[in-house]
């Protein structure tokens, strides 16, 4: 298959799913393309989600009581 050749194939099981439907107008679930591209050994991984840490507003205070300490930004 033509789409998926090489090591550096750009296609997803979804997007691949999409062009086996547009050029090869066939009738296909993108869970079977998931199935079988898994049975293929041919699926990227997955990439990873960054975690995005809070914002630490006061660092070097201690903060007792409300209306101690206002940040703003610029």
């Amino acid at each position: 298959m033509e789409l998926i050749e090489g090591d550096g194939f750009p296609y997803g099981y979804r997007k691949l799913t999409v062009c086996l439907r547009r050029e090869y107008q066939l009738q296909i679930n993108k869970k079977k393309v998931y199935r079988l591209c898994k049975e293929l050994a041919i699926l990227r991984p997955q990439r990873q989600k960054r975690v995005v840490y809070p914002r630490e507003l006061a660092r070097n205070r201690t903060i007792t009581d409300s209306n101690q300490l206002f940040e703003t930004d610029i």
